[in-house]
């Protein structure tokens, strides 16, 4: 929603600005300098990124209009999801929870948190490292190491989209300059046709120029920064779970095992001790 608001805002007030002073709006209708300046900018994407990167940029993009899932309620379901199967480890033994982090799919605990079992990376993050404890007597700092090396590798695959989204807002401003000189070369065309038909085609060339720098400061450039704060909240829910894994390694009650996760969540979206406490007790 904040999305389509601020794109909103940034069409109007730069539009609305431009007729209040005394501008025609179908003189920056120009369908040649939009096709060269996003065709170029497409082409140049695509040139790029590998097949993988285009693609996560696309779905990222459409999780933006959708809404990002890791909200307040996905993080109390992440820990009530964690508690749970702490719990059930620390009463009936390690070897116990061994049938769900096998088969989360059919595992009665897992099953109740439809989000989660959503985010197949966080998933597979959370069983692999639970199927590590329950398989070996690892060091609690040997896990944090191994789940940090594997955080900042998921940081830097996170990021990708967003980084990828910002070279092309970069890129767009010279763009608008290609499309702008193309059509000065055309204006050259037209010095024998008089100042009226030079000012029409002047005027058209430097809209390309207008579209560059608006298109990349104004819709692209924002859109890249919104992509690197969605990838922060998805990184969060993997430091929250390092978190409370370590915590219960190290001997720590279920409870307190995931006061440590609740304590790695940004402030803005991390439920209240009572909050979460009532939250576990509903599951």
């Amino acid at each position: 929603m904040l999305l389509i608001i601020g794109a909103v805002v940034v069409v109007a007030c730069v539009l609305g600005g431009y007729v209040l002073h005394g501008g025609n709006l179908a003189v920056l209708w120009q369908p040649t300098e939009i096709l060269i300046i996003g065709g170029a900018a497409v082409g140049s994407f695509i040139i790029a990124n590998p097949l993988h990167t285009v693609k996560e940029v696309f779905q990222a993009c459409i999780r933006l209009l959708t809404g990002s899932p890791f909200n307040k309620s996905y993080y109390m379901d992440l820990l009530s999801l964690l508690y749970e199967v702490f719990d059930k480890s620390r009463k009936q033994g390690v070897m116990a929870i061994e049938e769900d982090i096998d088969n989360p799919e059919s595992s009665q605990i897992f099953s109740r948190y439809p989000a989660i079992m959503k985010s197949k990376h966080l998933l597979d993050f959370i069983t692999d490292y639970l199927r590590i404890i329950s398989s070996g007597n690892m060091a609690p700092h040997e896990l944090e190491g191994m789940m940090e090396n594997e955080i900042e590798n998921r940081q830097h695959e996170l990021e990708e989209p967003a980084h990828a989204v910002n070279k092309i807002a970069d890129a767009l401003p010279g763009l608008g300059i290609v499309a702008a000189v193309l059509g000065i070369v055309i204006t050259m065309g037209f010095l024998t046709e008089g100042p009226e038909k030079i000012g029409l085609s002047v005027a058209a060339a430097l809209v390309g120029t207008f579209l560059g720098i608006w298109m990349g400061y104004g819709f692209v450039g924002p859109t890249s920064i919104a992509l690197e704060h969605a990838a922060k909240y998805e990184l969060k829910a993997y430091e929250c779970v390092k978190s409370a894994i370590v915590a219960t390694v190290s001997g720590q009650a279920p409870q307190m095992a995931i006061e440590f996760g609740r304590k790695a969540l940004p402030t803005e979206k991390r439920p209240g001790f009572q909050e979460l406490n009532d939250h576990v007790r509903s599951k």
